[in-house]
């Protein structure tokens, strides 16, 4: 039973981790190469398509119309937008404008003044690598370029408001002309029926931008108009995340509908999703650390929509429409909207959610279906580092709490195995005397444990508790900005990815690089021989295939976790730790023998040659 007990567990875990590298690895790796196989088809199809209706394009049909019954706006861009990709510099693009200045502890880059657009944007605080000299982390780029990225803010009107702001629009700087959290930036633009628009754009210290419109009606008339919102993206992504662990593409919640998570090729599928008449939540489009959203007034209904264009070349659109507002002859009218645009920083959103009553803000951060165990995970995590400074051992001390808490589980399993190691001469001599009788035989073996309160399936829980924590620990360590480029010590100064070490090119000394499913590391061959340990804790299963798996099994995992997050590595080989010396520790206190150091010697032992 025992032995049967443990090849069951055994090929359990083997599942896992074959499902686990299917679906962390393999997976994505596959379809990442499809998506990459499908990005340069649609390239090359909007690059002729560009080619052969540039001349025709003159960019009509560029300025939002209010449409009250669709409640929609078409989500065009300015002609000059449809540049043929990669034809400008980024320096060229921007030079195309007129600009404000962004200068804040956490970003940099300008506001273009044709369209009041966020389309120059960098995250201060990031880097593309874990070298602090490498490039800052763009967010925003200019339309012109292959990778435009952008958020806007105008209004749609009709016959009687005359031209209102929109892509086109050219707004006019009064006063400061930089904008920084102490000093916040005005514009304003006068249209034909003498209906004057004041912006007022302010930023705080982190990554929030407030716009707050001001409309001052001497038309003589009132008039009706609504105002917009857009995030828009030129094409996808190069570095988007193609895995099934992590949401990157279109997301929002809005109104009663709850979290809508659109992947991009799901867009390009249903190339229109509207959601009309809602009110409260946000929407936009998010990367793997990195997010832009739109954040309409709270307590007023919208009608927002999730599109792909392909009329110039491919571009992904996040858009809502509030309802129309009036505006009396001789009054003034004022909206505010606010956009987040910046890192996903878990204590940043969780503020921005309650300052502004943002309805569920916090599912901008992807925490995944066990959000009960991944957010009390991360908190526990983030509490710790902040006393130690490095999450690394932030882990290892969290580690030595799930252990504690779970203590009275594990010292019973690890007591009950004990129990039935000492009872092995009892349970070979029940096998032995009904072995012609295996109902019989079944009979007494539950006799025995009932007799001597031994639970045969005590084994299984130890393991059953390590699974929800692995998967929990894996999603904080893939999905929190904070743990991204984490160092721990030496050679992992990431602690999000893998190893970097490599065992075929002796961890560096050997002037070659290797393929990647042989970049197995430090940790990982810790982790291995951690996990060889563990299982000779136990007597070798009699059976030769189980005693073959048992075997293997070590170097199979250690394989399988190199391609995983050093974080989760080194959690994993400080938890086989742990529960060697605790049960070493409850095993002798049972009185039960402990089997390392003879299953250790038997390893090298010589072995007798079969009689002839």
């Amino acid at each position: 039973m025992e032995n049967n007990r443990n090849f069951f567990i055994t090929i359990a875990l083997s599942i896992l981790i074959l499902t686990l590298w299917q679906v962390f690895y393999m997976g994505p790796k596959s379809e990442a190469q499809r998506e990459q196989a499908r990005i340069e088809e649609q390239q090359r199809q909007a690059q002729t398509a560009t080619q052969q209706g540039n001349a025709a394009n003159t960019g009509s049909g560029d300025t939002p119309q209010m449409q009250q019954s669709a409640g929609t706006i078409p989500g065009q861009v300015p002609g000059s937008d449809n540049v043929a990709s990669g034809s400008l510099s980024r320096e060229a693009a921007l030079g195309q404008s007129k600009r404000i200045a962004i200068e804040t502890p956490a970003l940099r880059g300008s506001i273009n003044l044709t369209g009041a657009r966020l389309d120059d944007l960098f995250l201060n605080n990031y880097h593309e690598t874990v070298d602090d000299k490498s490039p800052n982390i763009e967010l925003f780029a200019p339309s012109a370029l292959r990778q435009g990225y952008f958020v806007e803010l105008g209004f749609a009107g009709n016959d009687t408001t005359g031209a209102v702001p929109g892509p086109s629009t050219v707004w006019t700087v009064e006063g400061n002309d930089k904008l920084t959290p102490s000093s916040p930036v005005t514009l304003s633009f006068t249209n034909d029926k003498n209906i004057t628009f004041k912006r007022t754009i302010s930023v705080d210290d982190a990554y929030l931008f407030t716009f707050e419109d001001s409309i001052i009606n001497e038309a003589g008339v009132p008039v009706s108009l609504a105002s917009y919102g857009r995030v828009t993206r030129f094409n996808q992504p190069d570095h988007a995340s193609a895995t099934y662990v992590l949401h990157e593409g279109l997301i929002g919640v809005m109104g009663e509908d709850g979290l809508q998570e659109i992947k991009y090729s799901k867009i390009e599928d249903n190339k229109d999703m509207p959601f009309k008449d809602v009110s409260g939540g946000w929407l936009g489009i998010t990367d793997k650390y990195w997010a832009a959203t739109l954040i309409p007034p709270q307590t007023e209904k919208y009608t927002a929509r999730f599109s792909h264009f392909t009329n110039d070349r491919p571009r992904y659109q996040a858009d809502f429409l509030s309802e129309p507002i009036t505006v009396a002859a001789g009054a003034t009218e004022t909206l505010t909207n606010h956009v987040f645009a910046g890192a996903k920083v878990v204590s940043d959103i969780k503020k921005y959610e309650e300052k502004l009553s943002i309805k569920n803000f916090e599912l901008l951060i992807d925490w995944g279906w066990f959000y009960f165990i991944t957010k009390p995970m991360f908190y526990l995590i983030d509490w710790i580092y902040k006393f130690s400074g490095n999450f690394g051992v932030a882990i290892l001390v969290v580690t030595v709490i799930l252990k504690g808490l779970f203590f009275p589980l594990a010292n019973k399993s690890y007591a009950s195995m004990a129990r039935m190691k000492m009872m092995q001469p009892a349970m070979l001599e029940i096998r032995e005397k009904y072995a012609d009788d295996k109902v019989k035989q079944q009979q007494e073996m539950m006799q025995l444990y009932k007799r001597e309160k031994i639970n045969p399936l005590a084994g299984c829980w130890p393991v059953l508790v390590q699974i929800p924590v692995f998967f929990a620990l894996y999603k904080v360590l893939y999905v929190t900005i904070e743990m991204r480029h984490a160092p721990f010590f030496g050679w992992i100064h990431d602690l999000a990815a893998p190893d970097p070490t490599s065992l075929f090119n002796l961890f560096g000394l050997l002037p070659y690089d290797v393929p990647q499913f042989l970049m197995v590391g430090v940790w990982p061959l810790i982790m291995g021989i951690t996990m060889f340990l563990q299982m000779r804790m136990n007597p070798t299963p009699p059976d030769p295939t189980q005693a073959m798996i048992f075997t293997w099994m070590p170097i199979i995992f250690t394989f399988m976790l190199a391609a995983f997050p050093a974080g989760l590595v080194i959690y994993w080989a400080w938890n086989n730790t742990l529960s060697i010396t605790q049960q070493a520790i409850i095993m002798k206190r049972q009185g039960a023998k402990i089997e390392l150091l003879d299953n250790l010697k038997a390893l090298f032992k010589k072995k007798p040659k079969p009689a002839k």
